[in-house]
């Protein structure tokens, strides 16, 4: 072994931790559990729709104040086939995909249902078209990301 090798040590971090999501985030996810729709915030100064909510602009960086539900349908602009299972996620074949939702200058991930996906091929084919999609909530929101996904119309 040389002075030079890089050694590699596994590990694995494996803990509890809570996250504060902040005033922004925190209204986005109660809209999601109480109300099951999507809210975005409006800049005031490039007046652009921002989702999922936030308290700041990510383009002109001033802050933002103005809320507005969004969707509930909206187009695909772009999507992963995923194949190999992840903890957490649905058994693969699965659809994640950025959708900005009618209404909304941005975009936000989910996962796709309602596709066939025996032959992922075909699926994704279908899924370059950019097909519209709507926003289908679970029958328990509970205030997470998960509350809802998009389905093919």
């Amino acid at each position: 072994m040389s002075e030079s090798e890089l050694i590699e040590i596994a590990g694995q971090w494996n803990f509890n931790y809570n996250y504060f999501a902040g005033e922004s985030a925190s209204r986005f996810f109660r809209e999601l559990r109480e109300n099951q729709r999507i809210m975005g915030t409006r800049c005031t100064k490039c007046r652009r729709l921002l989702v999922p909510a936030r308290a700041f602009c990510d383009a002109c960086m001033e802050r933002t104040n103005e809320w507005e539900a969004v969707g509930p349908e909206g187009t695909l602009d772009t999507f992963t086939i995923i194949t190999t299972q992840f903890p957490g996620l649905p058994k693969p074949p699965i659809v994640m995909a950025y959708v900005t939702l009618d209404g909304a200058d941005t975009a936000l991930i989910n996962l796709v249902h309602g596709l066939d996906m025996s032959d992922i091929d075909k699926a994704a084919r279908r899924l370059n078209s950019l097909p519209r999609v709507r926003t289908k909530f679970i029958d328990e929101p509970k205030g997470r990301i998960t509350d809802f996904s998009f389905e093919l119309i």
